[in-house]
C-alpha cells in the first residue's frame, strides 16, 4: 500500500447523491485496507443548498479536513460549485466537473450572483478539467437520478483504487437496498467511465 494519502473533494448541491457518493468510495478504500477519514457539510441540502465531502485515504490519515491546494481530485456533481472549489486542487490535480448548471435559491433572494460562464473560468485556472455531461448521459440511460453514479464512472479511473471494486461495492450497495436499481447504477458507472476517458483534458 502506498504511504502516499489521497485527498478527494466532492461538492455539488443538495438532492445530487454528492454524500452516497463518498461514502461508496469511503467503502472501498476501507474494504483495501486503507485508513480512511471523511468529513461532510451538507448546508440546507434539502432545498438545493451546497453540500461538500472531503474524503482522506491511504496508509495512515490523521485529519478529514482537505487544507486549499492539497486536493489530488475535484469532483463537482455542479459547474458553479466546481468553480468555487478550485481553489483546494493541487497544481497537478485533475478536476471532473458535471457540465450541469442549477441556480441556487441565494440567487433568486439577489445573496449570489450565478457566474456567467463557470467552465470557462474554470480553463482560465489552467488545470487538468474534464468536462462530463453527466445529466445528459443520466437521461440518456433514462433516469436523472444516476448522475452521481455516472460522476463516480467519471473518477474511476483517476484514483489509485481499482475501478471494478469501485463498482463492485456500488453494485452491491443498490442490490442490497433497491435491486431495481442495481443494473442501471452499473450501466451509468461505465457511461460515466466511458465519458471521462474520451473527454479532452483542458487546457490540451
Amino acid at each position: 500500500m502506498a504511504e502516499a494519502v489521497t485527498n478527494v473533494l466532492l461538492c455539488g448541491i443538495g438532492g445530487q447523491g454528492v454524500l452516497t457518493a463518498a461514502e461508496i468510495l469511503a467503502e472501498t478504500a476501507l474494504e483495501l485496507g486503507h485508513d480512511v477519514k471523511k468529513t461532510e457539510v451538507a448546508g440546507m441540502a434539502q432545498r438545493g443548498g451546497v453540500v461538500t465531502s472531503h474524503l482522506r485515504f491511504g496508509a495512515k490519515v490523521y485529519s478529514p479536513s482537505i487544507p486549499p491546494g492539497e486536493a489530488d481530485i475535484l469532483l463537482a456533481f455542479e459547474l458553479a460549485e466546481g468553480l468555487r472549489w478550485i481553489d483546494h486542487l493541487r497544481p497537478k490535480g485533475v478536476a471532473l466537473i458535471n457540465t450541469l448548471r442549477v441556480v441556487p435559491p441565494v440567487v433568486s433572494t439577489g445573496l449570489f450572483n450565478y457566474p456567467a460562464d463557470p467552465l470557462a473560468d474554470i480553463r482560465k485556472a489552467g488545470i487538468d478539467m474534464r468536462a462530463i455531461d453527466a445529466g445528459g448521459i443520466a437521461k440518456e440511460l433514462g433516469n436523472v437520478r444516476l448522475v452521481n453514479t455516472v460522476m463516480l464512472g467519471a473518477v474511476a479511473d483517476f484514483l489509485p483504487l481499482p475501478a471494478e471494486k469501485v463498482k463492485a461495492v456500488l453494485t452491491r450497495r443498490f442490490a442490497a437496498r433497491r435491486p431495481e436499481m442495481a443494473e442501471a447504477n452499473t450501466k451509468a458507472f461505465e457511461a460515466g467511465r466511458a465519458a471521462s476517458r474520451q473527454a479532452q483534458p483542458v487546457p490540451a
